[in-house]
């Protein structure tokens, strides 16, 4: 006995219970397909969720996203081809134009499709975070860009496809749609460019990756700096460092010069350290010192180019060249290894009695010229001040100016906010 003979058995057992029921057969039928559905729809979803519970402790990634991806798409299902039967047998019973087969049918169809859409795109969304949740618990490195990419892009995939079979099931040509695409989308692309600018601007940001999610970057063309947060296909999320988002249309990307400082090897430190002239004789030592030093500090990168070395006779010091890398790529690490560096720095100078030199002027008085007192109807006079008066013969008179140290401060990629 095939299956249409069971339905048909069952069929007349519910003729007899309405006939003793008092009612019309198809009452109960729909009332036994409506509750049929929804006691079904309730086993599946109590069922699907005990069995992710135990998928869950499993270490396969797939086998859990797929049942955490189906069960609400699988209840959708059920509803569907139950309440669309309900509708078959209402339409057979009393011939209401809205229960029409023409129309339940595509609409059947259509659900189907919509409810097996939500399905793909959900375990692409499960798969993904299950792979990102995975990989941060066992430490291991991936690229977050290039899962958002390959996510996205089967997104695109199943709404391309989902939408071709709706159109087809609702009795459109698809051919005819393609051509009128193909038409239709010089037209688009006219009114909408900026928007395509911005969608292949993402898509060359996926493929070229100068950049991922998490990671530091600036334009010396544009004010753009701060870490990515989300790459999106019209707009990248961009948080600054003084916390506020940035957001960058993809197509900027195309036209500006860009830096990842989170790529770069080293940081650099590149100081210009000014001695004395009146401690001359001491500069080869001090530089031998330092050079000494730097070599054997733990946190300068001695594979990387270093130089120290007295590097010119400036206007009010001789000046040292300090260049060198530290192994720390962090911006507030590098800035704790530079001050320790510096502050040794200064201590090998005092260790040979000499000074760091600052910004100074000497004044050469010709012999024979006399510095007298001044005149006594001065406002300095008056004020009560004393001038100082003196007899010298070739003497030099040295004032001291406000000054600033030597030093190149890092700028580019080597600068923080």
């Amino acid at each position: 006995m095939n299956m249409k003979s069971y339905w048909q058995d069952f069929m007349g057992y519910l003729k007899e219970i309405s006939g003793f029921l008092n009612t019309d057969p198809w009452v109960l039928q729909v009332f036994v397909v409506v509750f049929l559905t929804v006691l079904l729809s309730f086993v599946q979803s109590r069922f699907t969720r005990s069995l992710h519970k135990r998928l869950g402790r499993t270490e396969t990634l797939w086998d859990d996203a797929l049942i955490s991806a189906v069960y609400k798409p699988l209840s959708a299902l059920i509803y569907v081809i139950g309440l669309t039967l309900a509708m078959q047998i209402i339409f057979r019973a009393t011939g209401a134009v809205i229960f029409d087969p023409d129309f339940i049918d595509p609409l059947r169809s259509v659900l189907i499709i919509v409810t097996i859409t939500w399905f793909l795109t959900r375990l692409v969304n499960k798969g993904a975070e299950n792979f990102i949740k995975s990989r941060n618990a066992l430490g291991e490195s991936y690229d977050r860009t290039a899962i958002d990419a390959i996510a996205k892009l089967l997104r695109i995939t199943v709404f391309i496809v989902a939408g071709l079979m709706t159109l087809q099931t609702l009795g459109f040509s698809i051919s005819g749609v393609l051509a009128f695409g193909g038409v239709g989308g010089i037209a688009i692309g006219f009114a909408a460019r900026d928007m395509l600018a911005n969608f292949f601007g993402g898509m060359m940001v996926y493929l070229d990756r100068p950049f991922s999610v998490g990671e530091w970057v600036r334009s010396p063309d544009r004010d753009i700096e701060g870490t990515v947060e989300e790459i999106g296909w019209r707009l990248t999320r961009i948080r600054t460092f003084d916390k506020r988002p940035l957001y960058v249309p993809n197509y900027v990307f195309n036209t500006v010069t860009l830096e990842n400082p989170s790529r770069m090897w080293n940081r650099r430190i590149k100081e210009v350290v000014g001695v004395r002239y009146d401690d001359a004789g001491k500069v080869a030592n001090i530089v031998r010192d330092i050079r000494e030093m730097i070599r054997n500090h733990p946190d300068i990168d001695t594979n990387q180019v270093l130089i120290v070395n007295f590097d010119a006779f400036a206007a009010s010091s001789l000046n040292i060249l300090v260049y060198t890398f530290t192994k720390t790529r962090d911006w507030v690490e590098y800035h704790g290894v530079k001050e320790d560096v510096m502050l040794r720095i200064i201590d090998i100078i005092e260790s040979y009695g000499a000074e760091c030199a600052f910004p100074t002027t000497t004044v050469h008085v010709p012999d024979g010229i006399r510095t007298g007192e001044l005149p006594a109807d001065t406002e300095a006079a008056t004020s009560g001040q004393q001038a100082a008066r003196s007899n010298t013969t070739g003497s030099r008179i040295r004032t001291n100016k406000t000054g600033t140290g030597h030093g190149d401060a890092e700028s580019g990629a080597d600068g923080g906010e």
